[in-house]
C-alpha cells in the first residue's frame, strides 16, 4: 500500500468521527451564584473513546480539565457574563465544544449551589400511591390498572427551554390514586455524582429553593399538584411537602412530619391552564427544626413561617418529590415542567 493510500484511510476514518457534549449545568442563559457548578458528559464515534473535558472561561483560558467523559467541579468566578465553552478532546484527534453564556451574580441572591433543568435528569422513579393508605404500591406499573401515568422527556413544545418533560396520569380503575416521582440528587443513590460517602456535605446545608415553571391545559382536572423537598441528616427525617389542592379547595397545604397529615396554610392556589411559575423556599433551622419559608407562584408570594419537627429515618441525603393526585374518577390529564431548578446551601 502506497503511503498516499494509507493516508487517504487515516483521513477517512479521522472525517468520520463525530462527538457531542451535553452539559446538564448550568443551562445557557442561566444567571447563577458562585461557585458555579458545572455537569457535562461527551461522547464520542472514536474507536479510543474520549480522552478529556474541560472548561474555558474566556477564550484561550482553559480553567478546568479532566481525564474521560464526565465532568462535575465547582468554579469561583467574580461577578459578570461569561461566554464559557465545554469542550471534549477524543483520542482521534478531535475536540468539540457546547459554549455556555452564564450570568454570575455578586452573591446578594443568597448564594448556594444549584442544579439545573432537572426535569431532564433521567434519575426520576415513579410511583402508583393508592387509597386509603397512600403507600408505594410495590405491585403496580406505569401500564396499570389500577393507574396509568408516563413521563416523558425533551418536549419541544409547549417548552421554554427547547426541553420540557411531560407528566401524565393517563387514567386508571382505582379513583384517586396518586403519582409519586423522586430524584435523590445528594446523599445516597445519588443523580448528580455527589454520594457524600463521607457525611461532610449534607449536615451542613440548611436552605433550600425548589424552583420550576410548570404548564398546565386542564389543570382543574387535577386533585392536586405536589412538590416537596426532603432532607435525612443525623438519623431525622425533614420532609417539606408542599401541595397545591385544586379540586379540593384551591389552598395550599403543607406536610406535618409527626402528625403525618396536610395542614392548610390559609392561602389560596389558582394555577392557570399555561404556564406556572413556582417557587418554593424552605429551611432546616439550627436547632434542627423545620421552617417552611414561602411559596410564590406567578408572582404572588405567600410567606408561610410554619415550623415543624423531624421524624427519625436511616436514609441520608436529600432529595425532592413531584406528584400528579388523581380525583374521583382518575381523570387523566398533563403537566409539562421545565427549566426545573434546585439550590441548596
Amino acid at each position: 500500500m502506497s503511503r498516499c493510500s494509507l493516508f487517504a484511510i487515516v483521513l477517512a476514518l479521522t472525517a468520520s468521527v463525530s462527538a457531542s457534549v451535553q452539559v446538564q449545568a448550568p443551562s445557557n442563559g442561566a444567571n447563577v451564584s458562585t461557585p458555579v457548578q458545572y455537569v457535562a458528559t461527551a461522547t464520542t464515534d472514536c474507536p479510543n473513546g474520549v480522552a478529556a473535558m474541560g472548561i474555558y472561561t474566556a477564550p484561550y483560558q482553559l480553567a478546568y480539565k479532566v481525564q474521560g467523559a464526565k465532568l462535575n467541579t465547582k468554579l469561583s468566578l467574580s461577578p459578570g457574563t461569561y461566554n464559557t465553552v465545554v469542550q471534549e478532546w477524543d483520542n482521534c484527534g478531535g475536540a468539540t465544544k457546547a459554549p455556555i453564556t452564564i450570568i454570575v451574580g455578586s452573591g446578594g441572591g443568597g448564594g448556594g449551589s444549584t442544579f439545573y433543568n432537572l426535569q431532564k435528569n433521567p434519575a426520576w422513579k415513579g410511583y402508583a400511591l393508592l387509597p386509603p393508605g397512600y403507600g408505594i404500591c410495590q405491585s403496580c406499573n406505569n401500564g396499570g390498572p389500577q393507574v396509568k401515568w408516563s413521563w416523558t422527556p425533551n418536549v419541544g413544545d409547549p417548552s421554554k427551554s427547547g426541553a420540557s418533560t411531560e407528566t401524565s396520569i393517563n387514567g386508571g380503575t382505582t379513583d384517586y390514586a396518586d403519582v409519586l416521582w423522586n430524584n435523590h440528587l445528594i446523599g445516597d443513590f445519588s443523580s448528580q455524582n455527589l454520594p457524600d460517602k463521607d457525611h461532610k456535605l449534607v449536615p451542613t446545608l440548611h436552605y433550600f429553593t425548589y424552583d420550576v415553571w410548570f404548564y398546565a391545559t386542564d389543570v382543574e382536572a387535577a386533585q392536586a399538584l405536589e412538590f416537596d423537598i426532603n432532607q435525612f441528616e443525623g438519623g431525622k427525617s425533614f420532609i417539606w411537602g408542599h401541595e397545591c389542592r385544586v379540586a379540593g379547595g384551591h389552598e395550599w397545604d403543607t406536610w406535618s412530619n409527626p402528625g403525618e397529615k396536610w395542614v392548610p396554610s390559609g392561602f389560596s392556589c389558582y394555577p392557570v391552564d399555561g404556564w406556572n411559575h413556582l417557587v418554593i423556599q424552605v429551611q432546616r433551622t439550627s436547632d434542627d427544626h423545620l421552617l417552611f419559608q414561602s411559596i410564590t407562584l406567578n408572582d404572588q408570594k405567600n410567606t408561610l413561617n410554619r415550623y415543624d419537627s423531624p421524624t427519625s429515618t436511616s436514609w441520608y441525603g436529600v432529595t425532592i418529590n413531584y406528584q400528579l393526585d388523581g380525583n374521583y374518577k382518575e381523570e387523566p390529564y398533563s403537566i409539562f415542567l421545565d427549566e426545573l431548578n434546585f439550590t441548596y446551601k
